[in-house]
């Protein structure tokens, strides 16, 4: 006779939840990285344009430009704040998704090792109706032998 688990649907439901709870970390992870990255772009960005405003002080600047210079320098720096929000949102999101993915993989685990005892339940039963016909056929064939 083949295992069949009555709750397995329910096995199966939760194997895909916790699937579903890796894409959506993996998605936030990614998510996180392209913060990350735009942030240091930002800091590049920043740090090249004091460098050239410093190497511009030494040439004959006008006010005008330096103070060009100054307003998109806080401009970046406003920038800068934003993406530093951007990435401890993202970095909130990857943490909130580790922490579902480990509760889905707590719940599967949880179904299949009932599932597992379940099965070993069966087996077991199974090759104790095993032995008990084996045991029934030898009895019958003793008593055959016997007369």
């Amino acid at each position: 006779m083949r295992f069949r688990y009555a709750f397995q649907k329910i096995v199966d439901l939760k194997a895909s939840e916790k699937t579903q709870a890796e894409w959506e970390l993996s998605h936030a992870v990614g998510k996180l990285q392209v913060e990350e990255q735009m942030l240091s772009g930002l800091h590049s960005e920043k740090s090249e344009l004091q460098t050239n405003l410093s190497s511009a002080t030494q040439e004959t600047v006008t006010v005008s430009d330096l103070m060009h210079y100054q307003t998109y320098l806080n401009h970046i720096d406003r920038r800068i704040s934003q993406k530093d929000a951007d990435v401890r949102s993202a970095q909130q999101r990857v943490n909130h998704e580790r922490q579902q993915l480990t509760a889905k993989m707590v719940e599967e685990k949880v179904w299949t090792t009932a599932r597992d005892k379940a099965k070993r339940l069966f087996v077991h039963a199974e090759q104790r109706k095993e032995q008990g016909a084996i045991d029934e056929m030898a009895t019958m064939r003793s008593k055959r032998l016997s007369y």
